[in-house]
């Protein structure tokens, strides 16, 4: 296959990509943010729920 056709044809590929506007890179940094947020909230509530056991078993 010859370079210079490889190229034009990733460059066409590369015209068909649609690229998210910044307002959606934003909107979905937030969410992710979020997401993240909530899942490490309730594993450490879980975490301390779990030590408190047991300690309590344990003595």
């Amino acid at each position: 296959m010859n370079l210079g056709k490889h190229i034009r044809q990733a460059k066409n590929e590369l015209d068909k990509v649609i690229f998210p506007t910044s307002g959606q890179v934003k909107q979905a940094y937030i969410s992710v943010i979020i997401v993240v947020s909530v899942i490490a909230a309730f594993l450490a509530v879980v975490d301390l729920l779990m030590s408190s056991v047991m300690t309590t078993i344990l003595g």
